[in-house]
């Protein structure tokens, strides 16, 4: 991710100097612009006008001759220093193509078993991905264009709830808390079974706008507390500072000491709260699965190309076969946290998809390896109990 960083301050240079460089041009060419224009009325001014034969190559007076050489001179002058500060930016450019250069492997097929993407129906995976990531990120139009591209069919009924989250974002980038309260009192029983807090905060922030109107707003808030009634138990506090703050609400209620409930900083608050929850009542991941597998690329590719010049050096290719797990672990945080850590306690290693963990009859947990080393006669002694068993018995487990 470093890497990522030096690139992107490289960038942000460049897109600094042309920023600079757009406002300097629109300057220096208004000033001209105003020169010349300047000098057109010093021309067609009663006490400056040429006689009819001056157009007929007789020379301007000596006052006007200087002026059309000073005018002509800033304006080569200008137009030179435009062009120079326009060079110059080419070095800036080229310094992003060689920070990228000096950061980024141009060629990472290395690491990648050959043939990857090949079939059809990992191409599609693939599409479905990067189309799962661009309707949950709101780039509805990308979207619809990859998807034509790609020849992919996606069900209504997949996008729709993609719809629906990104309009009621936006409603509430707007301060328009409107469509997410009704999304939240349609959800209402599924929020509550996950301990969520979301509706209640929309409620809040409502009454919050209300008492920021000031106090003709104060029977409208009082009406619209009715709505704590079924929250009493669980925000007691917060419903009695709301309660509270209305005795200061003649006198604004940012100049009380219930200020804090007008912090901005609710309204993104609040955002990342429907986010959360709506992903989860969709059986998502807030982080989309490609910007996870980005952010893993980012991490391990550099690992995994080290690693890979080493094996060669040593000639030992058979290490490494690419197939089913990377040979590194990478820690993306506990949010990221997918599989399984449970280490059978015989074999002292790591249970995987070839090797799963298998509970006994008597509830201890070990592998499947271990459990076949552990079969003597058909039978099966659990090895931190007494008791014998069928090996058949046995019931994988996923974590």
């Amino acid at each position: 991710m470093e890497r990522c960083f030096g690139v992107e301050l490289e960038l942000e240079k460049v897109l600094q100097r042309f920023l600079n460089y757009g406002e300097s041009s629109r300057r220096s060419l208004e000033q001209l612009l105003r020169s010349v224009t300047e000098l057109k009325e010093e021309l067609s001014s009663p006490g400056t006008q040429q006689p009819p034969h001056a157009m007929q190559g007789v020379p301007l007076s000596p006052a006007l001759s200087l002026m059309m050489s000073q005018r002509c001179r800033k304006i080569r002058e200008t137009v030179q220093k435009l062009a120079s500060d326009h060079k110059d930016m080419h070095s800036s450019v080229s310094r992003v193509g060689k920070a990228i250069d000096r950061n980024f492997e141009a060629e990472a097929c290395a690491v990648v078993s050959d043939g990857i993407w090949d079939s059809r129906e990992k191409q599609q995976l693939l599409h479905s991905a990067i189309l799962e990531h661009l309707y949950q990120q709101g780039l509805l139009t990308v979207a619809e264009e990859l998807s034509q591209e790609s020849a992919l069919c996606i069900d209504p009924n997949f996008k729709q709830p993609f719809l629906e989250m990104n309009q009621i974002l936006d409603a509430l980038e707007a301060q328009d808390l409107r469509p997410a309260l009704e999304w939240a009192i349609s959800h209402r029983q599924r929020l509550r079974e996950l301990n969520s807090s979301l509706e209640f905060r929309l409620h809040r922030l409502h009454f919050i706008s209300l008492l920021s109107g000031g106090p003709h707003k104060q029977v409208e808030a009082l009406t619209y507390a009715r709505h704590f009634q079924p929250f009493a138990s669980l925000h007691k506090k917060d419903i009695q500072e709301m309660m509270g703050s209305l005795v200061y609400i003649r006198n604004g209620i940012e100049n009380s000491p219930y200020s804090y409930l007008l912090d901005e900083d609710q309204w993104s608050s609040i955002s990342e709260q429907f986010t959360r929850d709506a992903c989860c009542l969709l059986g998502l991941s807030v982080e989309s699965p490609l910007s996870v597998c980005f952010a893993l690329g980012c991490i391990s590719l550099p690992v995994l190309k080290n690693i890979k010049a080493v094996i060669e050096q040593t000639q030992c290719t058979s290490v490494w076969s690419h197939k089913d797990e990377l040979p590194i672990e990478i820690d993306l945080g506990k949010k990221c946290g997918f599989h399984s850590v449970f280490a059978c306690p015989i074999l002292r290693q790591q249970t995987s998809d070839s090797n799963p963990p298998i509970r006994l009859v008597c509830g201890h947990v070990i592998s499947r390896d271990a459990l076949n080393k552990l079969i003597i006669g058909g039978k099966l002694k659990c090895p931190y109990c007494p008791m014998e068993q069928n090996p058949a018995d046995g019931k994988r487990i996923i974590f």
